[in-house]
């Protein structure tokens, strides 16, 4: 069949009807719109979780970070995945997985179901999300292609900051006497009736060939050596206060380094034989590629580990109620989108030069976390100030794509996106520690949040040193 673009720039379909254009963007960004939610619902519900299930401190961290480590590492592979089985395929795939998983996690018993469940809803998202913007480029053109992009990005952004108060207004109404449950059991009717409307509305794939190129394409080794090195170097830094710092945790954070190495020599070999490694050393060495990574490490590692702790102190040192602390994020997370919606109206010459500009700002805000944190107007301007700081995020990832041929276009955002999402595992995982240490037993969040404060802000000031080099950089020649 040979596509044309109407009017409005949406490319018709077989078996679509008018207007079914709009009713799909629709379904792809609502998809979209509960795997962002689910990355940050669950925050405000932590406390209520706690005492239901009377879970510990690294319980609480594993079930905020399972999902994110499922998302990251086996992000690029569900993309693959999209180009190899088709995207619609997977997007439909992904989406009643991430139902069903949901549904699992609303149920769960225990703390330990609801962390497994909480890794198959991360790996579920990760067959969704990156399906999620090649639908879009196929289904639109022109100015319709751009506003859909728009409302993409819109909709990444809202995503968090329901997320924040939807948790609260969730838990706070306690439906049926669910609880925390409803943050999780919420998805299951809007999967349900997105599951109905996709095969109806969503643009069908194109005939592939198969075999041929799911070899080259699926880095099956290069996935089976990096999930083993961030599982082993994540895990004892969440469950090692807790239990003393065992040996077995000291042995795993050992292992994961020659895990590393192991994923370094299979992906070196697998480039080698023609195929599309995860991480392509090619990839890596496009202009400003490397400083934009280790800046995307330490801005969400900072980002994730400021929710999670400031979720607790809110909730526990403050006794807000769920619905209070939920609001309590809303500046911030307005002043980072407002950021990352207006950036592009300052000058070329200094885009690279906000973004060490910006985390510094960052850091600057989170040193007066602790002074600042009986709470009150000031508190809620200096989370503005932090969101604002860390809305260079955006541009960061933006200038660091501006260069990058088109060849390795998808492979370089699914880079940035991953290390995001690594970033923050990482952030909840040793900060989130150390909150939790210092508030210990008897949760005297007040003095916690001083010390996360500051390792908060140095972690800030790491991003800005590679923010940096970011705006130091070459100037790429214009491709």
């Amino acid at each position: 069949m040979t596509q044309t673009t109407d009017r409005r720039g949406i490319i018709p379909d077989r078996g679509s009807r008018d207007g079914a254009g709009g009713v799909a963007l629709a379904v792809i960004l609502l998809g979209q719109f509960m795997c962002i939610l689910d990355t940050n619902i669950v925050n405000v519900a932590l406390p209520t979780l706690r005492a239901d299930l009377h879970a510990s401190g690294a319980g609480l961290q594993l079930v905020v970070a399972g999902y994110i480590i499922a998302f990251a590492v086996l992000l690029i592979t569900g993309a693959r995945l999209g180009r190899l089985a088709g995207h619609r395929r997977m997007y439909q795939a992904g989406l009643a997985a991430f139902t069903v998983a949901s549904l699992a996690c609303g149920l769960a018993p225990s703390t330990g179901t609801l962390v497994g469940f909480r890794f198959l809803q991360g790996a579920a998202a990760a067959l969704l999300t990156p399906q999620v913007m090649s639908m879009i480029q196929r289904s639109f053109t022109g100015a319709a292609r751009g506003r859909a992009i728009g409302l993409y990005t819109a909709t990444i952004g809202g995503g968090v900051v329901v997320g924040q108060v939807a948790g609260g207004v969730l838990v706070s109404a306690d439906l049926f006497g669910a609880g925390w449950r409803t943050v999780f059991l919420v998805n299951v009717p809007i999967g349900a009736a997105l599951l109905l409307a996709g095969p109806r509305v969503l643009p069908r794939d194109e005939p592939r060939s198969r075999g041929a190129g799911v070899r080259g394409e699926l880095d099956v080794a290069g996935l089976l050596t990096l999930s083993p090195a961030v599982l082993l170097f994540v895990v004892p830094l969440i469950m090692g206060h807790e239990l003393g710092w065992p040996a077995w945790g000291w042995a795993s954070l050992a292992a994961s380094v020659v895990f590393v190495a192991a994923f370094v020599l299979v992906e070196r070999r697998f480039a080698a034989t023609g195929g599309r490694p995860l991480l392509s050393a090619r990839v890596l060495r496009a202009p400003l590629l490397a400083p934009a990574c280790v800046a995307l490490l330490f801005g969400p590692g900072s980002w994730g580990a400021f929710l999670f702790t400031t979720t607790l102190h809110l909730q526990g040192g403050r006794n807000l109620s769920p619905v209070e602390s939920g609001l309590a994020f809303v500046p911030c997370v307005l002043a980072y989108a407002l950021v990352g919606l207006t950036w592009q109206r300052l000058p070329d010459r200094l885009h690279r030069a906000a973004v060490p500009v910006g985390f510094v700002v960052a850091a600057a805000g989170y040193a007066w976390l602790g002074p600042l944190g009986g709470g009150g107007v000031a508190y809620e301007a200096l989370t503005a100030v932090i969101g604002m700081g860390l809305g260079v995020m955006s541009i960061t990832m933006t200038v660091a794509l501006a260069h990058v041929p088109a060849r390795d276009a998808s492979d370089a955002s699914g880079l940035l996106l991953t290390v995001m999402q690594l970033g923050q595992v990482i952030g909840i995982a040793t900060v989130g520690t150390l909150f939790l240490t210092l508030a210990g037993p008897g949760g005297a969040t007040g003095h916690a949040e001083y010390g996360t404060g500051w390792a908060l802000s140095a972690v800030a000031l790491f991003g800005a040193a590679a923010g940096l080099f970011l705006a130091r950089g070459r100037r790429p020649k214009a491709q």
